[in-house]
């Protein structure tokens, strides 16, 4: 059966003043997923940590479920520009991928319920759970294919590349973000960013010919 988040119609604030009572909503749902999971948790718990009446959450969101969704799809959204606010400076492709991971990793560090909320999306709305890596995959694959575009990098499939990068800034964020609580240290950026550096560097006369 779809979840209630999907069939019945979004409530959109219409004041500035009930946008930031989303907004606050939405911070205490990413505290209380985030340290309790989706099941532990409850629309009272989230109400109470917000400082707001249970029944304001009603004028804003259906269902427990409904601002799960609707939190995952916020987070995705927040990942995706800070990752992309994160490449503005870069010269080139390379240094890119740098700077995003660095992104990546710092929002990782802001947002320790994270890995917690996406993961457990799998269980709650499958759909979601796709969207957030696809939509997040979809990106970095038009980047990637315009950096080979501009001779950048060597040429490619750029999906596939796009997951692969994906999965080594999961893990390091999975590593070092979660489990250490910290981010990691300059030389494990550089040492990741090496390995990445050859397997997306222009191809040498030696290797072509």
């Amino acid at each position: 059966m779809m979840p209630k988040a999907q069939i019945l119609k979004e409530l959109v604030p219409v004041t500035a003043r009930g946008e930031a009572t989303r907004r606050k909503l939405l911070s205490a749902a990413e505290e209380e997923f985030g340290g309790k999971g989706f099941h532990a948790a409850s629309v009272s718990s989230i109400t109470t940590r917000a400082g707001v009446g249970q029944g304001t959450f009603y004028l804003y969101f259906h269902s427990k479920e409904e601002i799960f969704v609707t939190l995952v799809r916020d987070i995705g959204r927040k990942l995706r520009k800070q990752m992309l606010l994160a490449t503005g400076d870069a010269a080139d492709r390379l240094e890119a991928e740098r700077y995003s991971l660095q992104g990546f990793l710092e929002f990782t560090q802001k947002h320790p319920g994270l890995y917690r909320i996406v993961q457990e999306a799998q269980f709650v709305d499958e759909a979601v759970f796709r969207e957030y890596y696809e939509r997040l995959a979809k990106g970095y694959s038009e980047g990637l294919s315009e950096a080979v575009r501009r001779g950048e990098i060597g040429p490619g499939d750029a999906e596939a590349r796009a997951w692969a990068l994906m999965g080594i800034g999961h893990f390091l964020g999975m590593h070092w973000c979660l489990w250490q609580g910290k981010l990691p240290e300059r030389q494990v950026i550089d040492d990741v960013m090496k390995m990445v550096s050859h397997g997306l560097a222009m191809p040498t006369r030696a290797a072509t010919a």
